[in-house]
């Protein structure tokens, strides 16, 4: 041994992954380590914040094809839905969607719908599906695959 404390042990992946999710994670009234999401008071993110967003013409259309709508706040131009960290993991969002780690929240946007309970999470699979159905994009997994 070098001397060095921790010299020679390795992190598990699952101990990299609580890191990073740790790092990450919005404190209630605070920040994410890379965004501006504010976590509404009496609510928890024990999985980190990201946000995805859609253009404002969309988000009407999005929430009631949702079986949970989590915090979504909007401003004049787009809508954002919080998800839990690395929600974009192995797959692309559809377009005009774009994908925020952090949940990146401009000063103008506000909360327009804050869920019961204290996640402020739209589960991540059924508004993928949802802004396919909107945006007329297939899903990945359902196109065929390419050589």
């Amino acid at each position: 041994m070098t001397g060095v404390p921790g010299a020679g042990q390795s992190l598990g992946l699952d101990t990299l992954v609580r890191l990073k999710r740790i790092r990450r994670s919005p404190t209630p009234g605070g920040t994410g380590g890379h965004g501006s999401f504010p976590v509404p008071e009496g609510m928890t993110a024990p999985l980190g914040c990201d946000a995805v967003a859609v253009p404002a013409r969309l988000g009407p259309l999005v929430g009631p094809r949702l079986p949970r709508v989590g915090c979504v706040f909007a401003d004049g131009t787009h809508w954002w839905w919080i998800v839990p960290s690395d929600s974009d993991d192995a797959l692309t969002w559809p377009a005009p969607a774009h994908y925020g780690p952090g949940a990146p929240l401009p000063g103008t946007a506000r909360l327009i719908h804050r869920p019961d309970g204290t996640l402020p999470y739209t589960p991540p699979i059924p508004l993928y599906l949802a802004l396919c159905r909107v945006t007329g994009t297939t899903p990945e997994w359902s196109r065929p695959l390419t050589a």
